[in-house]
């Protein structure tokens, strides 16, 4: 059973902003906040761009877009978190960041709020340095947050089964499938795509198939929404080559940087210096 009625975001970029709309979607009263008013009306912005987008489609009504968009209020104050029973936090992959961030939270939030982090590679109990890390959990969304159902929880070492339990819930009732994972490096699915991934660079670049072909290969072979090289732009070569050193260190020989990839990334770091200067 969801308890969960009025849930805080932080952090309102698309990942903030797509799990503030499945919430507000849901029936829940979401505060959504950035690091300034500006920021966070941007995010709500971009949550009405999202349900325009729907209502075009025929999802939802204009009736139904106008209820959902008055259940978010974007912020920048923390002080507007009292009262929320669950808080998602979706900033930068900072572990110094995210810990101030939940430290500010715990002196704010109600002692029986629960906080989840949508970290990609930080370690659960590295982040829950509150005096509720009992009410810790990791909740990993998968872009975009909208429309992918799928949803990996991971607990830490002294989560309760309590929070585990409404969390599972919480996510139920924003209309996703939860599963379970183990804390490992780089959660289970991402372990998976990264493999895919790193494949389909491989064989690209030795001329097996042609870009438009691992198109089909993925998106009608294996039924993604989307090519491999489609899915690196969307995720960010940078955040990739992250994961790609961070899975090197603890599989060692298993895993490598396909070395077209390291090709993609340095195209993409030189055009956005130029886009700097």
């Amino acid at each position: 059973m969801n308890n969960v009625k009025r849930i805080g975001v932080v952090g309102a970029g698309m990942m903030g902003a797509e799990i503030a709309l499945c919430c507000a979607r849901s029936g829940m009263d979401v505060t959504m906040k950035e690091v300034d008013q500006e920021r966070a009306d941007k995010g709500k912005e971009t949550i009405e761009m999202l349900l325009s987008r729907s209502v075009a489609r025929g999802e939802v009504d204009e009736i139904e877009k106008e209820n959902t968009l008055a259940r978010i209020l974007a912020t920048d104050l923390y002080e507007d978190f009292d009262e929320v029973d669950f808080v998602v936090e979706a900033i930068s992959e900072s572990l110094e960041m995210k810990r101030i961030l939940f430290k500010d939270l715990d002196v704010i939030c109600k002692p029986e709020c629960i906080f989840a982090s949508t970290t990609t590679s930080i370690p659960i109990m590295e982040l829950a340095v509150t005096a509720r890390p009992h009410r810790f959990v990791g909740l990993y969304f998968f872009a975009p947050a909208s429309a992918i159902k799928f949803v990996e929880v991971i607990p830490g070492l002294i989560t309760t089964s309590a929070t585990l339990a409404s969390s599972m819930a919480f996510c139920q009732a924003m209309g996703k499938e939860p599963v379970q994972v183990k804390a490992v490096e780089e959660r289970g699915v991402n372990r998976i795509l990264l493999a895919l991934m790193n494949e389909a660079y491989r064989l690209f670049h030795e001329g097996v198939a042609t870009q438009k072909d691992f198109i089909a290969l993925c998106c009608l072979g294996l039924g993604g929404p989307m090519g491999p090289f489609r899915l690196s732009n969307t995720i960010g070569f940078d955040l990739l080559d992250r994961v790609y050193a961070m899975l090197i260190e603890t599989s060692g020989d298993g895993v490598e940087t396909p070395e077209l990839f390291i090709e993609y990334l340095d195209a993409s770091l030189n055009a956005r210096i130029e886009a700097m200067k």
